[in-house]
């Protein structure tokens, strides 16, 4: 399985980075056998703006946005800034889902953020969490804040172990869903195993979903 993690840490070094490579290394424990590949989205910014201007992404955020798609989970943590993700992690995934609406949709995300003040946690419950539910992603449901006192304080390793555990198990179901939907039986939920004449799904349209209420 390949985990994509991506850092939106300013500083070198970064807490935001050092949260982030635990997260992904308590991941490939739970997964014996996981592929991490880091995005550093400081060293995209410039590439991020110009997409912005000109509508292109340059050859290294192309490469960051196949990484990003091709990925199993991903690993997204942000520092917190005026009680908020920060605005080049914003702009990453802005970005991306401009040049691939359906980049996340059913892709399992674990959210994380580093911030200097224990007051700030709920910025993944505010802001991360719906940012993701927007995008149509997964989001496992233990997120991870560390504040500055977490570090080396008892409770920050066993949120990351907790949250590794959740983001791997949903990794390892989307695996088993992807290799059913291939043929094995009980691959597709009973609301949506309707299928049209040439065998494939057949499409209610939301207007003839409201008559059937009505009537």
């Amino acid at each position: 399985m390949k985990v994509v993690v991506i850092s939106a840490g300013l500083s070198v070094p970064s807490s935001t980075r050092l949260l982030a490579d635990r997260l992904a290394a308590a991941t490939v424990r739970e997964t014996s056998s996981a592929d991490v590949q880091v995005v550093e989205l400081r060293d995209l910014a410039v590439e991020i703006a110009h997409n912005f201007t000109n509508g292109f992404p340059g050859r290294a955020l192309a490469s960051a946005f196949d990484a990003v798609s091709a990925a199993d989970g991903l690993i997204v943590v942000t520092p917190v800034f005026s009680a908020s993700y920060s605005g080049l992690f914003k702009s990453f995934f802005d970005v991306l889902s401009v040049s691939d609406k359906d980049a996340l949709a059913g892709k399992p995300v674990l959210v994380a953020a580093t911030g200097g003040s224990a007051r700030h946690s709920l910025v993944l419950e505010h802001a991360l969490r719906p940012l993701f539910a927007h995008l149509r992603a997964v989001v496992v449901p233990t997120g991870v804040y560390a504040a500055s006192e977490d570090w080396g304080a008892e409770g920050l390793a066993s949120r990351i172990d907790r949250a590794a555990g959740e983001l791997a198990g949903l990794m390892g179901g989307v695996r088993r869903g992807d290799g059913e939907a291939a043929g094995e039986s009980g691959a597709v939920p009973a609301a949506v195993r309707s299928s049209g004449a040439d065998g494939g799904f057949e499409v209610v349209p939301f207007e003839q979903q409201l008559a059937a209420l009505r009537a």
